[in-house]
């Protein structure tokens, strides 16, 4: 067959050559499809839903044998943590000792209290030195100061009758005779006149119609008048045998003069029974009247505290 012509009248044209055939694409390696690291476990009854799938793939994760490990908190490489421990631990220590030292001064005060008190027959407060603290002297056994206040109200018979007492340099050992020693002993007795009063009309029958109105002191002279409605009587207080005496100047009952000698022995029982026979050794040293009764001072030095055994002073028992 005759190849068509052109129209138009044109020359012809061959076809072009054919080209190279078509190279064919190299092939891509296949590989084995990942396999999970543990075979999935066998599952029961209808299949999952693709939720149900999601949530068992999430479950059935491996899991560690071992908890996590939470990281360790360096506490006590902390500056601020060791100096707030430090701060609690000294006032744990702290506040032990004060608490082992009030405990140790209500036990003392209230055995030298107890002592005192059986002494005098009247409530008495004591008060030990604060430096240094109670525990040393406790642990020493050597106490610097004791101070000793009688609430007044007697000091045995004698009514109205108040001492204040400060005790030096105690130390204590045990023995058979004793329970230490005492290095000084001061004390101050007061006597109102109010009480003055009571104690005669108590204590002596034969005078106490003689104070029925009212107990004048005079500092000038040193006595003290005793008045009644139609009586009265002068006496002066004075160191006697280591006590104190209230010495009969006068006496007179309607104006008629009486004998002293049985007034002044009643006086004498009653001023020996409250200022003599103390333990220790403790004696008057001086007295004297003033506007509002009568003051005197007891001393005592180097003196044996008596162990309460053996028939000696009971009221030291328990010190």
């Amino acid at each position: 067959m005759r190849p068509r012509q052109p129209q138009g009248g044109g020359a012809y044209q061959p076809p072009p050559p054919p080209g190279p055939p078509p190279q064919p694409r190299p092939q891509q390696p296949t590989y084995p499809p990942r396999q999970p690291p543990y075979p999935p476990p066998p599952q029961s009854g209808p299949p999952p839903t693709p939720r149900d799938q999601a949530t068992t793939r999430l479950s059935t994760q491996p899991q560690s044998k071992y908890p996590p490990v939470k990281p360790k908190r360096r506490f006590f490489r902390d500056p601020a943590s060791i100096v707030l421990i430090l701060v609690i631990a000294v006032a744990l220590v702290v506040a032990a000792l004060i608490g082992a030292e009030l405990y140790a001064r209500h036990l003392a005060e209230s055995k030298v209290a107890a002592a005192v008190g059986c002494e005098v027959q009247d409530k008495a407060s004591v008060s030990f030195g604060v430096t240094p603290p109670l525990l040393w002297q406790f642990i020493t056994s050597h106490y610097t100061n004791i101070s000793v206040q009688t609430a007044g109200n007697q000091i045995r018979d004698a009514k109205g009758m108040k001492v204040s007492i400060d005790i030096q340099d105690v130390r204590l050992a045990n023995t058979n005779n004793s329970k230490g020693t005492i290095g000084a002993l001061n004390g101050t007795i007061t006597w109102s006149s109010d009480g003055i009063k009571q104690s005669i009309q108590n204590a002596i029958p034969v005078l106490g119609s003689f104070v029925t109105s009212k107990v004048t002191t005079n500092p000038n002279d040193g006595t003290i008048e005793l008045n009644g409605l139609l009586d009265s009587a002068t006496v002066k207080p004075q160191i006697v045998d280591n006590g104190l005496s209230l010495q009969v100047i006068s006496l007179s009952a309607l104006g008629s003069k009486l004998s002293t000698d049985k007034v002044q022995q009643n006086l004498d029982s009653l001023t020996s029974a409250a200022t003599k026979n103390y333990p220790l050794g403790i004696h008057a040293d001086s007295v004297k009247v003033t506007n509002t009764g009568v003051e005197a001072t007891f001393s005592t030095q180097n003196a044996t505290i008596p162990s309460g055994g053996g028939g000696q002073d009971p009221c030291f028992a328990n010190v």
